[in-house]
């Protein structure tokens, strides 16, 4: 196949269709309910024909009307649900079921490929069984494999569960391109462009200074380090700078805290710190819109690296002899 003809479900900024282009496939849509995510989805892939619906409601013939046949069919259903950092909050179960919207463009597209991202807290999911035995069903040969981005040269501790999907055979473990090791000094802006505020002030919630003290008390009070500044987490709320940036959410999370001669200063992370530690490159486009919008646009998206990891380890068993779709 000389080309993977992609469509993107629940397509986001653009993180998994850009790690797939650059892993040789050829994007020909995408679709999400998210004015700000098309809007990145139509800067970054001006060709492909992009809808700003439900899926739900959109049917897979309109779609193959506008793209053509798809080879490569990459879905990242909705996550918040699944995932533990929603502590005891109400579960959506009409959202969970997003998913099966896969097996509903599968059966009408009959890709030879599909790739289905989600949280690690998937798999417990009471329907899962069931997702894969849809899948299946649809005479699909299933690997399932939890990914973590920082191995694969991103800047960040990010697992997630990938079910891999082929036709014509068991898809191969998918191994890294890229291995560097990168850490949180990789991604940060050291230009001082950033206003920086002293740490300790009136206002400062006492949590937050909670936490950088513990980081000072294990580091010493001559180091850098970041806080968790938003929400818990059950790493001591804070993170050492030569290690990779822990999980980004669709909130701001991280605070950068300095070490200055009138004390500890700190600032959040901004937008172009986070857009490098989920593993978009500088040349990638992201709408003007708010800051919130900017990170909810990053904590949404798939790391790059891990898709173009993916999409090569497809190619690459294609061409080492296995079955193409239209030869089958």
């Amino acid at each position: 196949m000389d080309q993977i003809r992609t469509f993107d479900m629940f397509c986001g900024a653009g993180g998994s269709s850009l790690g797939a282009r650059e892993g040789g496939a050829k994007i020909v849509g995408g679709v999400d309910l998210w004015g700000p995510a098309v809007e990145s989805f139509k800067l970054n892939f001006p060709d492909a024909h992009v809808f700003q619906e439900d899926l739900r409601i959109l049917t897979p013939e309109i779609v193959l009307e506008k793209t053509g046949p798809i080879d490569l069919l990459i879905s990242s259903p909705e996550c918040t649900h699944h995932t533990c950092a929603r502590g005891s909050k109400p579960r959506s179960e009409e959202s969970k079921d997003t998913a099966f919207q896969v097996i509903r463009y599968a059966e009408a597209m009959k890709p030879r490929w599909i790739t289905l991202e989600n949280v690690v807290h998937m798999k417990p999911w009471g329907r899962y069984k069931e997702l894969m035995e849809e899948l299946v069903r649809l005479k699909y040969n299933v690997r399932e494999q939890v990914i973590d981005a920082s191995g694969f040269g991103v800047a960040q501790r990010r697992r997630r569960l990938f079910m891999i999907a082929d036709l014509m055979g068991m898809p191969d473990i998918v191994t890294p391109i890229n291995t560097l090791h990168k850490n949180v000094w990789d991604i940060l802006d050291r230009s001082e462009k950033y206003k920086m505020t002293p740490l300790r002030r009136p206002n400062r919630a006492k949590e937050t200074l909670a936490r950088a003290d513990r980081a000072i008390a294990e580091l010493g009070p001559d180091k850098h380090f970041l806080i968790v500044y938003y929400g818990t987490d059950g790493g001591g709320g804070w993170q050492r700078m030569d290690t990779p940036l822990r999980t980004i959410t669709t909130v701001d999370r991280f605070a950068y805290v300095k070490p200055t001669l009138d004390g500890h200063m700190m600032r959040m992370l901004q937008p172009d710190e986070l857009r490098r530690a989920m593993g978009f490159p500088e040349r990638y486009e992201f709408p003007d819109v708010t800051r919130r919008e900017k990170v909810k646009l990053m904590g949404n998206a798939v790391c790059s690296p891990v898709m173009e990891a993916i999409v090569a380890s497809l190619r690459a068993s294609n061409v080492n002899g296995k079955i193409s779709k239209d030869a089958a």
